[in-house]
């Protein structure tokens, strides 16, 4: 017998399927929509089912979008010429937070894990491939500094690079503001390799 009421329990159940939602922050969070008044929950539902009607992928990138293609991809201020390639779309998001990258962008929608059963076929690499005979010139791989990450970066690169398309790799090393001596062997590796002249 569960300790909360059908419903309420049911709810922290759900929540709790959510990415980074445990149990406890799962109660709190039904505990407020239960105590919130009844229109905060029907705006909170409302704007849940509208995600999922009115949010799809773009047709040239994979990015999320409310209408085909993307602002990115819609975009004639952007950089066509240039592509990055991420795993998700929150990357983008991220790359955005800089305002320095002005090209366009690719999403995989995961990365090579063959322990997990992802390979090339579960990534969204056909529209990029086709993407690729309309003037590209670089194709920048933003992918994550983690074991899947690195065997997407290399199978991008034995795949495109034959094309006579420059693919580079975003730089990994020491985060600023941290200290040498607290990095691990890997990240120190990486920060010498991608060292640069100053």
């Amino acid at each position: 017998m569960s300790v909360f009421a059908g419903p309420l329990s049911r709810l922290i159940d759900e929540l709790k399927r959510l990415p980074g939602i445990g149990q406890k922050s799962a109660q709190r969070i039904a505990f407020h929509i239960e105590s919130a008044p009844r229109e905060n929950a029907e705006r909170l539902a409302q704007a849940v089912l509208e995600v999922k009607e009115r949010i799809g992928l773009c047709s040239l990138c994979n990015n999320l979008t409310e209408h085909d293609p993307c602002d990115y991809c819609s975009d004639p201020r952007r950089d066509r010429s240039v592509i990055c390639v991420v795993e998700t779309p929150y990357n983008v998001v991220g790359i955005e937070r800089i305002h320095e990258f002005h090209g366009l962008y690719h999403v995989l929608h995961g990365a090579l894990s063959p322990l997990r059963g992802i390979g090339p076929e579960q990534l969204r690499l056909k529209n990029l491939i086709e993407r690729l005979k309309d003037g590209i010139t670089e194709i920048i791989v933003a992918t994550n500094p983690n074991v899947e990450g690195e065997a997407t970066a290399v199978y991008l690169s034995k795949l495109i690079r034959p094309l006579g398309i420059k693919v580079t790799r975003i730089a990994m090393g020491i985060p600023v503001g941290s200290e040498l001596e607290f990095a691990d062997e890997v990240t120190l590796l990486k920060a010498m390799e991608g060292r640069r002249e100053i």
